[in-house]
């Protein structure tokens, strides 16, 4: 049993560059954030090390409905911190709207300075609009503002900015509170872009309350195509408390049963299929050959009896491709649907699940 400070030297003396925390709700993941944050601080003038993602990264940014112009100009305020000096480079690239188009937004957004367009303070507020044909500012829903600002602090992270400053890690605390399955799917697709990109010179701790989240990166660290580059070099564990003691137990060799719920979705999404909807069926695959202690895809489409694995395969990898979100949402064709029904009827056929 240890405190909190000591679970933050526990993930702090970890040698492994990716860590992955499960843990329910209430347990002190937020905290042990906080608590890695302060003990990996710079001891000679107190910088932080790393970046944060967390619940008061979500509280810097607040609302102001301009009540009194009846919401004429309302924005989304940022709350000046740290990060502030950093904000320059989402100026300059089309980043934080490439890491956003992957959940498919119904807005477009601009990019607010201070009155005095000084670029060293940041980036003051963020107005949201329908289209270029009207630009009137609106207010978004609670869980697009969620992905929003989390797409921002992905952006960030993904900038060059912090090139010597705060680059030793990265620590993510549930950026899925709130979310639907199809953005939590979206979201387990920003964090493995993120590690690519950022394996293995940072370390990379991410912490979750959603067993569909933690399965969906240990899968695709240990099982995945890429898995050769990350398992060696990842961990994962389990945080328990007890009272006011908590423990970080390593993971065996758990089995998650996420396969039961996407089932479940896209079973429901056969009324209306889009192409985003290859993407929840190659993570179906990819689980269930997981299962069978493979990650080649091509034989558990044998095994089902696809009638052409070689090219359904190759239909699939195209069609998961990131690009597949932009610039929109679209309907798959008839080709399209026939092949991912076939590959979904037979997985149902072949293994006679229950959901």
């Amino acid at each position: 049993m240890s405190t909190i400070t000591e679970i933050a030297q526990e993930l702090k003396d970890i040698k492994e560059k990716i860590i992955l925390v499960y843990a329910f709700n209430a347990t002190g993941k937020t905290r042990l954030s906080v608590e890695y944050k302060n003990i990996t601080k710079n001891p000679n003038n107190g910088r932080h090390s790393g970046v944060y993602y967390n619940a008061f990264s979500e509280d810097l940014f607040v609302w102001d409905n301009d009540e009194p112009h009846n919401n004429e100009n309302i924005k989304l305020d940022i709350i000046p911190s740290s990060l502030n000096q950093f904000h320059s480079l989402l100026l300059d690239t089309d980043i934080l709207e490439e890491t956003l188009s992957l959940y498919q937004p119904r807005y477009k957004f601009k990019l607010n300075l201070y009155e005095d367009e000084d670029r060293e303070k940041g980036i003051h507020s963020i107005k949201f609009y329908l289209s270029d044909e009207n630009t009137n500012p609106i207010k978004i829903s609670r869980g697009e503002e969620r992905i929003f600002i989390w797409c921002f602090f992905v952006a960030l992270f993904e900038t060059d900015s912090w090139a010597g400053i705060q680059d030793a890690h990265f620590f993510i605390d549930d950026p899925v509170s709130s979310m639907d399955d199809h953005n939590i799917f979206l979201t387990a697709e920003s964090i493995s872009k993120l590690i690519e990109d950022s394996f293995p010179k940072k370390k990379i701790i991410v912490t979750t309350h959603h067993i569909g989240l933690f399965s969906i990166l240990y899968d695709r660290l240990c099982k995945g195509e890429k898995s050769d580059k990350y398992k060696k070099n990842s961990n994962f564990f389990m945080l328990k408390r007890q009272e006011e003691e908590l423990t970080l137990k390593p993971f065996g060799k758990e089995v998650f049963l996420y396969h039961l719920h996407l089932l479940q979705v896209l079973s429901e999404a056969k009324k209306e299929l889009f192409t985003f909807h290859f993407v929840l069926l190659r993570q179906l695959l990819e689980t269930i050959a997981s299962f069978f202690g493979t990650s080649q895809l091509k034989i558990l489409l044998r095994q089902i009896a696809v009638d052409d694995p070689e090219n359904t395969i190759l239909k699939i990898n195209s069609l998961s491709h990131k690009n597949v979100f932009i610039p929109k949402v679209s309907e798959m064709n008839e080709d399209e649907a026939k092949t991912f029904n076939e590959v979904f009827d037979k997985l149902i056929s072949k293994y006679n699940f229950k959901f």
